[in-house]
């Protein structure tokens, strides 16, 4: 646990006290893709210097958060324990609340792998992906590129670039695709623009904040239904 005390006795003041310190919930929302080495989650948070990384890993793990196990293949990884998994819902709501407030990125910042996944896994709208054919999408946004498949309210996201991440047996983060995808896609920053809405995906085109590289460019209408978040920061409906 953080060696910070804001001694009151409240499970908010627990948990801020347990993930609340700066860059932890970063690593944890990175470790909910799948284990990583050390070198990975450094890879991902670039500006995070290597003392506050191995300063607060060991702080997660004190708190039961974390934990390192040996995975084969890949020596030791970090990866989330039970406990640290139920922050997956609490996680992906903080994703949707901070969406309102994202505006256009600064200088210099990035979109990683971990992150692009976590941003999909906060859009999906599983009861609106319930109600649609299955479908398979590559989605390149800088050198990040990852194949999207959504069957029914289920959804898996296999990063294929860049590569040499460990790969979790219960979540095939690296799993091998087979198939062609029915529609790739290229996209900046300005995607955020077709999840919030504010663009329709034939606007988006227009406008070149997407470009269709290959398939079907009317499955971009479908997409763009399944993973949406709204840019006010009200409730979607169920």
């Amino acid at each position: 646990m953080a060696s910070r005390s804001y001694g009151q006795y409240c499970g908010v003041t627990t948990a801020v006290e347990l993930i609340g310190e700066r860059w932890a919930l970063l690593i944890v929302r990175d470790l909910l893709v799948g284990p990583r080495r050390y070198t990975d989650l450094k890879q991902g948070l670039p500006r995070i210097p290597t003392n506050i990384l191995s300063t607060r890993l060991k702080e997660l793990q004190d708190g039961g958060v974390v934990r390192r196990v040996p995975l084969l293949h890949c020596g030791l990884v970090y990866e989330l324990t039970p406990y640290g998994r139920e922050l997956e819902p609490i996680v992906l709501a903080l994703g949707r609340w901070g969406f309102a407030q994202m505006g256009e990125p600064g200088e210099g910042d990035i979109v990683t792998a971990d992150s692009l996944t976590m941003a999909l896994r906060t859009a999906f709208r599983a009861d609106a992906a319930a109600s649609l054919p299955p479908a398979d999408y590559e989605v390149h946004v800088a050198d990040v590129v990852l194949r999207v498949q959504v069957d029914g309210s289920g959804l898996r996201i296999s990063q294929l670039q860049p590569a040499g991440r460990p790969i979790d047996p219960k979540l095939g983060t690296q799993a091998s695709t087979t198939g062609e995808p029915e529609l790739t896609f290229a996209a900046g920053p300005g995607i955020r623009r077709v999840i919030s809405g504010e663009l329709s995906p034939a606007e988006a085109i227009d406008q070149e904040v997407v470009a269709v590289v290959a398939g079907d460019s009317t499955l971009l209408e479908r997409f763009a239904q399944t993973f949406c978040i709204s840019a006010s920061g009200s409730e979607l409906a169920a």
